[in-house]
């Protein structure tokens, strides 16, 4: 019983590998300061949510200001 087997690797030519550049950050109006602004802004909101939703005040009244 001897059985033939074929080897995948030796049929198929290697693939290389490559993966997504990812920005580096930078001083200025660039793409990459633009997305962290937008998620700490995205964070900020969902802090104010939860602040509000657990004193049961806005924003203003937990600072004092009304």
């Amino acid at each position: 019983m001897s059985e033939n087997f074929t080897s995948s690797s030796t049929s198929e030519p290697t693939k290389k590998v490559t993966t997504a550049r990812q920005p580096e950050p930078a001083f200025g109006w660039n793409t990459y300061s633009e997305r962290i602004n937008g998620r700490f802004a995205m964070l900020g909101f969902v802090i104010l949510l939860l602040l509000e939703a657990f004193t049961h005040q806005d924003l203003f009244s937990w600072l004092g200001l009304r």
